[in-house]
């Protein structure tokens, strides 16, 4: 199987070197077209101000490519240009989870997104915590899902978003599919002067995840369960279309 390997947190990122061993040692093809630094929560924004840099980066001698872009860049560039021949995308193993509303603004999900616009079936991977990763049990579960889609298929336009407990395997409850759930986050916004006495603010936030809806992505994290979510970029309101066109609305 060949394998294009992209994430948002860069590409010297030990989840992204453990996604890509995973694959390496059970025989796969793969290449590596990721951020020459971190660029997370970028969503899907794409550079059309400046060039592109690209520089080869290897990794153990799998094939790599650094560029100075986004996530969303890198699948655009490799899948046009640097890579001629793919079966499968991965963008990952983020470090931190990406749920619900988290995926409008997640880099990863956003590099899977571009696959998908592509053509191309693709996964979005996420270790759900920020400290103490244990990234070989998510590696070797992405690696037998993708294995595992070599048996079926993924419809046009559709990619799956995972999201993996930060736990040991005997801790793992199962796989659920699921369904985005609501992740509510509190900004909070630090204000601070510089040096010149001029204000600035420093974006945090807390997240409440105190009430998640059952089969929810949110839900299944909090409950020691793997998080398989379908994703698909048709944002149109279906539901809403023939009470919008009641409104008559004319000019």
């Amino acid at each position: 199987m060949k394998v294009l390997l992209s994430n948002d947190d860069g590409i010297n990122a030990l989840g992204l070197y453990k996604l890509a061993m995973a694959f390496k040692e059970r025989g796969h093809d793969v290449t590596i077209v990721a951020p020459d630094s971190e660029r997370s929560a970028t969503g899907h924004a794409i550079t059309v101000h400046h060039p592109l840099r690209v520089l080869e980066h290897n990794l153990d001698e799998i094939k790599g490519f650094a560029i100075s872009g986004t996530p969303a860049d890198c699948v655009k560039l490799a899948l046009d240009t640097l890579v001629t021949d793919v079966d499968i995308v991965l963008a990952g193993i983020n470090r931190g989870p990406n749920l619900g509303t988290d995926v409008l603004y997640s880099g990863t999900v956003s590099a899977a997104i571009e696959a998908s616009l592509d053509g191309y079936p693709a996964v979005a991977a996420s270790l759900a915590s920020f400290e103490k990763h244990q990234y070989d049990i998510s590696a070797d579960f992405l690696v037998y899902l993708a294995e595992k889609y070599l048996e079926h298929s993924l419809p046009q336009g559709t990619l799956l978003n995972v999201n993996i407990p930060n736990t040991t395997l005997e801790k793992i409850k199962g796989v659920k599919i699921t369904k985005l759930g609501e992740r509510k986050y509190y900004n909070n916004f630090d204000k601070r002067t510089d040096p010149r006495g001029g204000a600035y603010y420093w974006l945090a936030g807390k997240v409440d995840e105190s009430n998640p809806q059952p089969e929810t992505d949110v839900w299944a994290i909090l409950n020691g369960f793997i998080s398989i979510t379908p994703l698909h970029f048709d944002l149109t309101n279906h539901h809403f279309l023939q009470v919008l066109a009641d409104w008559k609305l004319k000019i």
